[in-house]
């Protein structure tokens, strides 16, 4: 008999990694930079600069030594990098050891990990879907 058993969560990581097999991929690559407004129906990654809201409604990307000056909307959103601006996932949120998030953060989950900032104030429940502005 095993110590750990499949649960929920687990269930839950894997429909997520399956959601995201059959969705596009943007990226902006480290060396461009983005004036603008961003839309995707898919997954962006961001490695650059982008001046502007990003959309996305499955997932968001921010790598490390990255930089967002906007608001972000999506469903999922894992940051590494440095976001100037609020972050509204609609189902959760990463804050990654290299990341600072200057700005609120709504969403329904939330995980922070060591080193990793937020300076803004933290709003969990259920948020509208990410194509739409509270």
């Amino acid at each position: 008999m095993a110590i750990f058993s499949s649960t929920p969560r687990e269930a839950e990581a894997n429909q997520m990694r399956r959601r995201t097999d059959h969705t596009t991929l943007s990226i902006i690559a480290k060396d461009l930079t983005v004036l603008g407004d961003l839309s995707t129906e898919g997954v962006v990654k961001i490695e650059g600069k982008v001046k502007g809201t990003i959309r996305a409604n499955t997932q968001a990307l921010i790598a490390p030594g990255a930089l967002v000056q906007g608001d972000l909307y999506t469903a999922e959103a894992v940051i590494g990098g440095r976001v100037e601006g609020n972050v509204h996932a609609s189902d959760r949120v990463e804050v990654q050891a290299t990341a600072e998030v200057q700005g609120d953060v709504f969403t329904r989950r939330i995980v922070v990990l060591e080193g990793g900032s937020v300076n803004g104030s933290i709003k969990m429940g259920t948020l509208p879907g990410p194509g739409s502005e509270e």
